[in-house]
């Protein structure tokens, strides 16, 4: 579905659900999106229906009860693959014990439904009929002021779900908001809490964090009001200098590619201690619950970034490996932004930036070679297969990325000469 099918879809679901006689408004996120005049990239409905009611508006077959304890169903449209709309039920929450979900909820109104929500920005109802929003907490104004407000009492709000603290933060650096002064007060307090909260919960708000285009002035805010420490406290360890510069190179990665910055603010920490590195991407593994690929990525971009500093002094050898990794071009972005971001006076680093560029635009049979030897000639110069093997056959290759063996006949007289030696 495009866009305009979405939002005729989740009309839909508002119109079929009031006319089987239930309350029914647009809610969330997709309100706020359509205040600010953007897309939204998709649409939240929340109804006086109870789960089993909406199951039977709509149909078993077209409805997945994904949280009815909470409310919640997920209706789909009615061609396969096609988009589909949350549904919850208006209610009120009990205690928060885990610091992350209601133990219970109770069904209620539209107006005690958004009391109950994190933000301001995020409590505002729409009437998608009458183009009318519906707000009961002051979110309007605060988009118009530019602010993260919570809902009521900060520090209640906070306490129930300790993930707001981030989720602040995300809002603020996304749509370059500033978080109201008790809002963010309250966060100070509480931001020790946030080690309550999983770390599949926190990798997922740092990586969209630090999708923004304000990851720099996260990573401040986030140490400013105590959360880095627990969060990413590789950066929290450096001096104030360091820090800054770390937040000051993020700058220069612009929107998008969460990992390729969390790298450059890491080889901050990293940078003068090679064996430091994977420590330090065992630790965020183990604390953010990384995939095995991204923590691979994210100890490779690191590793390689004192070889790609001197890379134009150093035989191609030892170069060639690293571009034709799978994650060079990653290594070589990384590179280029500590180049770009530090402060003035680093010309050769951009220069080898550029070059490095270059060689990875290099086309893939110059840059990444076929081998000219391989087991089976080792074998048929009559030695039989052992641990030298790798030994002999890296040495050739090394031979012949730096131009010295330029065929397989010149590599072939190379084995039989270091064979009958």
């Amino acid at each position: 579905m495009n866009k305009d099918e979405e939002r005729g879809f989740a009309l839909e679901v508002v119109q079929q659900l009031r006319a089987a006689g239930y309350e029914a408004l647009w809610a969330g996120g997709c309100v706020r999106d359509l205040c600010m005049g953007k897309a939204p990239s998709d649409y939240d409905v929340a109804t006086s229906a109870t789960p089993q009611q909406v199951r039977v508006v709509f149909g078993k077959r077209r409805t997945l009860p994904v949280g009815v304890a909470f409310g919640v169903v997920i209706v789909l449209a009615p061609r396969p693959g096609a988009s589909q709309v949350e549904v919850a039920t208006f209610r009120t929450d009990g205690g928060y014990s885990d610091g992350r979900h209601p133990d219970a909820v109770v069904f209620s109104t539209a107006q005690e439904d958004a009391k109950r929500r994190d933000f301001t920005i995020n409590g505002m109802f729409y009437d998608p009929e009458s183009n009318e929003i519906i707000d009961y907490v002051g979110g309007e104004d605060d988009i118009r002021a530019g602010l993260i407000r919570a809902i009521g009492k900060a520090d209640h709000r906070l306490s129930e779900d300790k993930l707001r603290m981030l989720r602040a933060i995300r809002f603020a650096a996304k749509f370059g908001f500033r978080i109201e002064s008790d809002t963010r007060s309250a966060v100070a307090r509480h931001a020790s809490e946030i080690t309550l909260v999983s770390g599949e919960r926190i990798y997922s708000e740092l990586r969209k964090t630090l999708e923004t285009t304000r990851a720099d002035w996260a990573i401040r805010e986030w140490y400013e009001v105590g959360l880095l420490k627990y969060i990413l406290p590789e950066l929290a360890a450096l001096g104030d200098t360091e820090r800054e510069r770390a937040a000051r190179a993020l700058t220069a990665c612009g929107p998008g590619d969460w990992l390729h910055k969390l790298c450059v603010s890491l080889w901050f920490a990293v940078k003068e201690d090679p064996t430091a590195v994977a420590p330090v991407v065992l630790s965020l593994r183990s604390r953010l619950k990384l995939a095995n690929e991204e923590s691979d990525a994210i100890g490779f971009c690191l590793q390689v970034q004192n070889l790609l500093r001197h890379s134009e002094t150093k035989r191609w050898s030892s170069v060639q490996p690293v571009l034709a990794n799978k994650h060079a071009r990653q290594a070589v972005a990384v590179f280029g932004a500590i180049a770009n971001g530090i402060e003035s006076g680093h010309e050769s680093l951009r220069h080898t930036h550029e070059w490095l560029v270059g060689q990875l635009s290099l086309p893939q049979k110059k840059l990444n070679p076929e081998p000219l030897l391989n087991g089976a000639d080792l074998i048929a110069c009559g030695l039989p297969p052992n641990p030298q093997f790798q030994q002999i056959l890296g040495q050739a290759r090394a031979l012949q990325l730096d131009g010295i063996l330029l065929d397989r006949r010149a590599a072939l007289d190379w084995l039989a000469g270091n064979v009958s030696r």
